[in-house]
């Protein structure tokens, strides 16, 4: 029996025992009595006075709003340490190939062995999270990148760089796919786009901060290896954080901790106002209900396969993925010192320029942070698209520009790269909304598992082949042809697959996955012909709204 249909239970009145109080209304928005709420919270509090407390559930940022704050900045400080790691290689790649003696292949493989961990390390995301919880993940993350750090600035030989490179993309897979759930589970669902986009933020953010280092670094002696040890500091200051950070209350929720998820929610969300309380109410018995259904079936994973409002989820959250990485993103970011240099800049100048993409980069990641929870993920994904398609025309049909006019080969490729950053850098933060939003609880980690795995191995594949499809698709061919081309594919699935969750619970979103395909294609499709009719007509107002009501 499918979850979404045990909704029914939950809209149900009380019964006349006075059993367990549950709702009236259901999930879709309907008023609930706030008198029962009341009710099933002081139970709670009784239960929270008469048990022990350890010290770092007693801690307390004066106001919920200030403590989700510090727990969404410190957990996304893990982006800081993806994007860092990814661009620190990329000013690397210009001196350490000729001190460990590299040819292109080793090349090759020591930047996509990050990726390639990574996607063992999202394969351990779901029992580390099942058994270990969101917070001890992170912590585990953070040890791994640690050590593969540390590993990576004393490396000597071409075998110590590869086992490096390979833990650093443990951590990172490990690390990627648990923070945006961990901040998807803590934050109210009015913010949790926004905040979960701060992830990609930092990614970005880290991406930056990797270019000003490699650009401190880059006259210094022992070049790379100041450059690719000083992840160790932020990796450092993120353990320690998260130390004091709580577990997510969904999480303890699903483990049968209802009282310390009840504890952690007071501290984190507050239960003064009325959608507060609904909120946890309404995952507490769903929870329960999921716990029933999951007791019941020996792999629940399975219910991807089974499941139709599942196997929708697993299929739209990677797909979004796979569009996110098969643009070339991530091949653009670990080459791009190296792509500079091809287009007329010297090797210093290079990793100074390379803060032009990376700057872009984060400032495309500000619109969404602010905007997509006043637009919704799906009127952004539709509008995001098309932009980082004609910066990768741009970039393609800059390389027919000989390099006797290095200047205009130069300036072409820089405003290219430019757009192509900037409008991706909004779309990113769609490929980690999404997959934290539209997996049922008792799914979660497994879906995340599927999703980071995803991610990371379109990524090693991608930055693995990028000089053998360069050599053989030639720049522009691989640039417009083949990122270009997955860019228009996905433009057209998105038009007519893609549900809008914005301003949705967790919760909530089971229902949304719960229509049938068509029906979603029938509504979407009628949405765009709508639209496209208010914009010929320059009904501005009116195409928007019915975007973000669709």
């Amino acid at each position: 029996m499918e979850i979404t249909e045990n909704t029914a239970v939950i809209s149900s009145e009380i019964d006349e025992q006075k059993k367990e109080p549950l709702f009236r209304g259901s999930l879709d928005g309907h008023e609930l009595s706030e008198e029962l709420l009341n009710d099933e919270l002081e139970k709670l509090e009784v239960q929270l006075s008469e048990s022990k407390v350890s010290f770092f559930n007693s801690i307390t940022l004066g106001s919920p709003q200030i403590f989700t704050w510090v727990l969404v900045a410190f957990a996304s400080m893990g982006g800081l340490l993806s994007g860092l790691d990814q661009s620190l290689i990329s000013g690397a790649n210009l001196y350490m190939p000729a001190d460990l003696h590299l040819d292109s292949g080793q090349v090759s493989l020591v930047d996509s062995l990050m990726p390639l961990g990574a996607v063992l390390g999202a394969l351990i995301l779901s029992p580390t999270n099942e058994l270990l919880g969101r917070k001890l993940s992170i912590i585990v993350a953070c040890l791994l990148y640690t050590l593969g750090a540390g590993l990576e600035a004393g490396a000597h030989s071409v075998g110590m760089m590869y086992a490096a490179r390979f833990i650093l993309g443990m951590g990172l897979g490990l690390e990627g796919g648990t923070v945006p759930v961990y901040v998807a589970e803590c934050v109210a669902r009015k913010f949790r786009g926004n905040l979960v986009s701060l992830y990609q933020f930092n990614i970005a953010l880290g991406e930056v901060f990797g270019y000003v280092v490699a650009a401190i670094f880059v006259n210094v002696s022992g070049t790379w290896r100041w450059m690719l040890g000083s992840s160790l500091l932020f990796s450092t200051v993120l353990l320690i954080g998260m130390i004091f950070m709580p577990e997510s209350p969904r999480y303890l929720m699903h483990k049968g901790r209802e009282v310390e998820s009840y504890s952690v929610w007071k501290r984190i969300r507050g239960v003064s106002d009325i959608d507060a309380k609904r909120e946890f109410i309404v995952m507490r018995h769903l929870v329960e209900q999921e716990q029933e259904e999951k007791k019941r079936l020996r792999y629940p994973y399975l219910d991807f396969i089974r499941v139709p409002r599942c196997r929708r989820a697993i299929v739209f959250a990677n797909i979004m993925v796979f569009l996110g990485q098969f643009t070339g993103v991530n091949a653009i970011m670990y080459y791009m010192s190296v792509l500079m240099s091809e287009v007329g800049f010297s090797a210093k100048k290079s990793v100074f320029m390379s803060l032009v993409g990376g700057g872009s980069l984060l400032l495309g990641t500000i619109p969404a942070i602010l905007w997509m929870d006043r637009f919704g993920r799906r009127v952004a994904a539709i509008t995001l698209l098309p932009g980082f398609f004609i910066g990768l025309l741009i970039i393609g049909f800059g390389y027919f520009i000989p390099l006797s006019n290095v200047h205009a080969a130069e300036a072409v490729y820089i405003a290219g790269l430019i757009i192509y950053m900037w409008f991706f850098g909004s779309y990113a933060c769609l490929t980690w909304v999404l997959p934290s939003e539209v997996y049922p609880t008792y799914l979660r980690s497994y879906g995340m598992t599927s999703s980071d795995a995803t991610l990371f191995l379109c990524a090693f594949i991608v930055t693995y082949n990028f000089t053998r499809m360069q050599n053989a698709m030639t720049k522009t061919g691989l640039a417009v042809g083949f990122y270009g081309g997955i860019a228009v594919l996905g433009w057209i699935y998105q038009l007519l697959f893609m549900p809008e969750t914005k301003n949705k619970t967790l919760e909530e979103i089971d229902l949304v996955f719960s229509k049938p395909t068509k029906e979603l294609v029938k509504e979407n499709w009628q949405s765009a012909k709508e639209t496209v009719s208010d914009l010929f007509h320059l009904r501005w107002k009116r195409a928007f709204a019915l975007q973000q009501d669709s």
